[in-house]
């Protein structure tokens, strides 16, 4: 059995609303992390699409919630299989430049999201893999995993580390936040890594949820 591919990327919507969603409902993967994390990288690595998702040099520049219609394909035993999801570009958390009231409402509608979307299938947690564990970052996994959400924990930019040093933060964000292996990966957006493999985690997560 061969690797998934997305072989298409193209912006749907964006939203604060449920109202403002895309009218057309497919499986979503969500993707959440501090502002600055490399989020919007990590989307143009994953899609191969350079400006797919904005990348800004100011903190917490994404402030809808971004719809992109994803086309995935892989060759099963000779034969072409297809499928079609929504990848979810989340604001950051950890806002650097907005007033309490603007927080505020961003932390609601993007709560309202995550604990009310039918078509939730996955949230990729992206944390930064040069840090500790940031108060901000188990306070999101904890929201998530109360709120029964299958997570992924992505730790980004992993070409700023040695490969030993990059383990090493990885078995530790492992153990703080108890995941199994399978449950947290290293990616770089410059290099690449893990691309096929974090596509792979995407469409078994979605494929549970039938998409």
């Amino acid at each position: 059995m061969s690797n998934w591919d997305i072989i298409k990327a193209k912006y749907a919507a964006s939203a604060v609303r449920a109202d403002q969603y895309p009218a057309t409902k497919m499986i979503e993967a969500a993707f959440i992390g501090r502002s600055n994390v490399g989020k919007s990288s990590l989307i143009n690595s994953l899609c191969r699409r350079n400006g797919l998702a904005r990348v800004s040099a100011t903190p917490g520049k994404t402030q809808t919630i971004n719809f992109y219609e994803l086309d995935a394909k892989r060759i099963d035993d000779g034969v072409d299989e297809r499928a079609k999801f929504y990848l979810v570009d989340l604001p950051g958390y950890g806002f650097a430049r907005t007033n309490k009231s603007n927080k505020e409402q961003w932390s609601g509608f993007i709560a309202r999201y995550l604990s009310e979307s039918p078509n939730l299938g996955l949230v990729c947690q992206l944390i930064d893999i040069r840090h500790k564990p940031m108060e901000s970052d188990i306070e999101c996994f904890n929201w998530l995993k109360q709120n029964d959400l299958r997570v992924v924990v992505i730790l980004t930019k992993a070409d700023k580390l040695s490969k030993s040093a990059a383990m090493a933060q990885k078995n530790l964000y492992q153990n703080a936040f108890g995941l199994a292996n399978e449950n947290i990966m290293i990616y770089s957006s410059t290099q690449h890594t893990m691309r096929g493999e974090l596509i792979n985690r995407i469409m078994e997560a979605l494929a549970e949820d039938s998409i």
